[in-house]
């Protein structure tokens, strides 16, 4: 997973988990712009995130069942003794102070919201969701992902639902801002999964999202859930589904990180182990092989086109085991050395022209390297 304190670009403005765990809820007039701005900084899209209307199920913020999870997690930090003042029990003292809104007082502000976008109405909308960004939080919670971080990314879910919720669509307000407050903890999770940042798609998100509860479907079918049939299933290629799958299933590991124990003799790493070797790579001996093999072929066709003294030099001088002499080759002809010399530099030329137009990137295998 990646450090807490890295960020993807974009969202190094946005407050860290500091904020989540503070004395007060975000303030009324920040709801406005960090809404506007959240979709854009966690790179979600709002309209594939608007779901369908037989897809929401009411969700009520419960106001017990948050304090029960945090409560063991208090009692723990307690026990070891590092702080009197856990950070997540006063986040949870200031959000009980904030009451929940009956049907009506949530229509009513969701109303007025939408026709004068007055932040301390907004504000009010946020604050009395809060325990369910808590709730929806400890359903991602995962070691070594910290708790507040979710409920920090699920709160500016919580604000972007607030500015987009319709009350006119017969849907409480809760139901419709978790759709919101999963898909921004979800982001998250999937930005600080690993340590190394991956680049991802629309595919991938999708996977990351689905891919382990649709094996499981699978599975408890009786099909085998092999990336061909997931491919099918949800609708990307296999390549998605096995690159996906190996992301999910496998954990970095620190090439300094020590193989043995503490003693003297096991400070080995596992970088020891990849210590550049000094023997040739096979994939750079089968392309010598092959560039070798078509360097023969194209001289061959190259010869058929000579005669003479072209031919003579080409045989017994550029191409055998044993070259002669250029005084060798003057003598035969009865021509001077110097002649020798220019009759060889123009059949080099010509073969030179004949490589570059019968074999791709001559030049780049043709030049010597500096």
């Amino acid at each position: 997973m990646a450090s807490g304190g890295k960020r993807t670009k974009g969202t190094s403005s946005r407050p860290k988990s500091k904020r989540a765990a503070g004395s007060a809820p975000p303030r009324a007039e920040e709801v406005d712009a960090q809404s506007e701005d959240s979709a854009v900084e966690a790179q979600v899209d709002p309209d594939s995130l608007e779901p369908d209307e037989a897809e929401l199920v009411e969700v009520e913020p419960e106001e017990d069942a948050p304090r029960s999870a945090p409560s063991k997690a208090l009692a723990r930090a307690g026990e070891s003794g590092l702080s009197n003042r856990d950070p997540l029990q006063a986040y949870m003292a200031e959000v009980q102070r904030h009451p929940l809104l009956t049907r009506d007082e949530e229509l009513a502000l969701s109303r007025q919201y939408r026709d004068t976008g007055d932040v301390r109405t907004a504000y009010r909308l946020v604050a009395s969701n809060l325990r369910l960004v808590v709730k929806l939080a400890h359903e991602y919670h995962r070691n070594p992902l910290s708790l507040l971080d979710l409920v920090q990314e699920g709160n500016i879910g919580l604000m972007q639902a607030v500015k987009k919720y319709d009350p006119e669509r017969g849907v409480k307000l809760s139901s419709y801002a978790a759709w919101w407050i999963r898909a921004y903890i979800l982001r998250y999770i999937m930005d600080n999964w690993k340590m190394v940042k991956l680049g991802t798609t629309e595919a991938q998100r999708k996977l990351f999202f689905k891919l382990r509860q649709e094996q499981e479907k699978l599975i408890a079918q009786g099909f085998e859930p092999s990336p061909k049939l997931l491919a099918e299933r949800l609708n990307v290629t296999e390549q998605d589904v096995v690159e996906m799958d190996q992301r999910l299933g496998h954990d970095e590991v620190s090439i300094d990180a020590p193989l043995g124990g503490d003693d003297e003799g096991s400070r080995a790493t596992r970088a020891d182990r990849y210590l550049p070797s000094g023997a040739v790579p096979a994939d750079e001996r089968l392309g010598a092989e092959q560039l070798k093999a078509l360097f023969r072929e194209k001289l061959a066709e190259f010869s058929q086109s000579l005669e003479g003294k072209e031919r003579y030099i080409f045989e017994h001088r550029l191409t055998a085991d044993e070259p002669l002499t250029l005084q060798d080759i003057g003598d035969k002809y009865g021509v001077s050395r110097e002649r020798a010399r220019q009759i060889e530099a123009a059949l080099i030329q010509r073969m030179r022209e004949f490589m570059r137009e019968h074999i791709p990137d001559f030049d780049l295998v043709a030049t010597p390297k500096a």
